[in-house]
């Protein structure tokens, strides 16, 4: 194995300080944000573990892809596949890919960390959270992490994690759906009329702002 993995103290450190970061914006209490949690957590695990570990999809596709992209080896650099398969040649940590990673992976923070703040207090002053990314989107903390997953996926892609993503998409809809039936019973007409306006993961292009919070 190259010298680039069986590092696996980076791959606690790296899953650690990435989970500790947005937990540190989603703030989970309920089982549901646990759940939540812990699929994006399962996801850093996967990511690193071939990032610095062992490099199971590399192993595979060198052995698969290895006459028509002899450049894939088990090295680190290897591991930034979407450049290999399309021949970039420059260094990988400055690729388009790259810098969209970053991108992706700030915004879904960031996005995170804003839901946050105006869901809290919301929740603080007992009414329903319509402000901020929820104007927009009903469940914008699960669209956080699908961004955050995304990015990483441009800058570090693997089977696993390919695999893992659409499965992760499907458990955060039917979190989001059980969520979304606890809030209605409390709130009643007042999310009937936010939901009337207000799609539940992807913006409408007209940018509908959803109506007032009430009780």
């Amino acid at each position: 194995m190259s010298s680039d993995y069986g590092l696996w103290p980076l791959v606690i450190i790296n899953t650690a300080i990435f989970a500790i970061f947005a937990a540190s914006f989603f703030h989970p209490k309920t089982s549901v944000d646990w759940k939540a949690f812990g699929g994006f957590t399962a996801f850093l695990i996967a990511l690193f573990t071939e990032m610095y570990g062992a490099p199971l999809t590399l192993y595979l596709l060198s052995g698969w892809l290895g006459n028509r992209f002899p450049q894939l080896t088990p090295s680190h650099a290897s591991g930034h596949l979407w450049n290999d398969l399309i021949g970039w040649q420059g260094d990988p940590h400055v690729s388009p890919f790259h810098f969209a990673s970053y991108a992706l992976i700030g915004g879904g923070f960031w996005l995170l960390a804003t839901a946050w703040r105006h869901l809290y207090e919301a929740a603080r002053t007992d009414r329903l959270a319509t402000s901020g990314p929820y104007a927009r989107v009903r469940h914008p903390q699960y669209v956080a992490f699908w961004i955050i997953m995304l990015g990483f996926l441009l800058q570090w892609p693997t089977i696993p994690t390919l695999l893992m993503f659409p499965v992760l998409l499907l458990i955060y809809r039917r979190l989001a759906l059980s969520e979304e039936r606890a809030v209605e019973a409390k709130f009643g007409q007042a999310w009937q009329r936010y939901t009337a306006t207000t799609p539940a993961f992807v913006p409408r292009r007209s940018g509908t702002v959803a109506p007032g919070p009430s009780h």
